[in-house]
């Protein structure tokens, strides 16, 4: 027995060693993005790319363009690459689990961020607090509408965790006022400003004395903001984003809408390289972390205009 407890310790031992040897030797992270076209995306990518330059970690980068499919091809190639860890951005809420799956097969830790992959979480879960932040954009636009009003809502993609919590927060409010009537919804594809703009005129033309607008995103706020525009609509309509997206606040800072929440993206992509060496070098972290995101108006919108956190 005694014999067998030397070994164990000594075993103990080795481990760690080769933790922290391994830790030294993260050279290679594999950041797999949901759609580059998105600022918010391109945002996590500058911020992973620069801490690992600091580093001295190299990035392979790979852009799924929204196509799930794609993404799990994407994967599979990562990890043919040596890669230490995978940074994962899902592209969409179906094959979420595909990839994450592929990475603990081949030994490689995962660090979702921004979304989580149903029933196949990576080791960590770096977001903003969506379900928090949603609440406080809905409170502000609803009680800019005097609290009251026919409101719509423009979702993100169905199903991600982004949507599902945005969605959860923005309803709590909604319920907590009587005077609102939830009149429409419609889901995006790709949570963008062309997809804004049309979801837009449709209710619109549905539901002219809407007052109040809840999109999910800053491309969808920028572009349900341009539908509203043309349809010059004789009420004023309250309407919020989500994201803290570059252009879009400036276009907050001209009143082209009225409140966004502004993630920490640059902290998003920070820690995910931080955690990524973490894990690699056997650091326990949590599963689940969850930054604060800042409500944004014309009143505040300039300093982070001026350094996005």
């Amino acid at each position: 027995m005694k014999f067998t407890r030397i070994l164990l310790a000594s075993a103990a031992i080795l481990a760690m060693s080769l933790g922290s040897a391994q830790a030294k030797d993260v050279k290679k992270l594999g950041l797999a993005v949901a759609n580059l076209q998105a600022n918010f995306f391109n945002q996590i990518k500058q911020a992973v790319e620069d801490e690992a330059k600091k580093r001295g970690i190299d990035v392979v980068t790979v852009d799924a363009k929204g196509d799930g499919p794609t993404q799990v091809n994407q994967v599979q190639d990562l990890l043919t690459q040596n890669i230490d860890a995978l940074i994962y951005i899902p592209a969409g809420a179906a094959a979420a689990t595909v990839p994450v799956k592929l990475a603990r097969n081949a030994g490689v830790p995962v660090v979702n961020v921004d979304r989580n992959a149903d029933g196949a979480p990576g080791d960590t879960f770096l977001a903003t607090d969506s379900v928090a932040s949603a609440k406080a954009v809905c409170e502000y636009i609803i009680k800019e509408a005097g609290g009251k009003g026919k409101m719509v809502i423009i979702h993100g993609q169905k199903g991600t965790t982004p949507e599902v919590d945005r969605t959860k927060g923005c309803m709590e409010v909604i319920k907590a006022n009587p005077g609102v009537q939830l009149v429409a919804e419609q889901w995006s594809n790709i949570w963008s400003q062309d997809e804004g703009f049309q979801i837009m005129q449709n209710m619109l033309q549905a539901n002219p004395d809407v007052t109040i607008v809840f999109a999910q995103a800053d491309a969808l706020a920028l572009g349900a903001a341009q539908a509203i525009k043309v349809a010059n609509p004789s009420q004023k309509i309250a309407l919020g984003g989500f994201d803290g997206d570059t252009a879009a606040l400036e276009a907050l800072k001209k009143g082209v809408f009225d409140v966004t929440a502004t993630q920490q993206t640059q902290k998003m992509g920070r820690d995910a390289v931080a955690n990524a060496i973490d894990i690699v070098a056997g650091k326990k972290v949590p599963p689940i972390q969850l930054m604060d995101a800042t409500l944004t108006t014309k009143d505040n919108v300039d300093g982070f205009i001026a350094s996005h956190p």
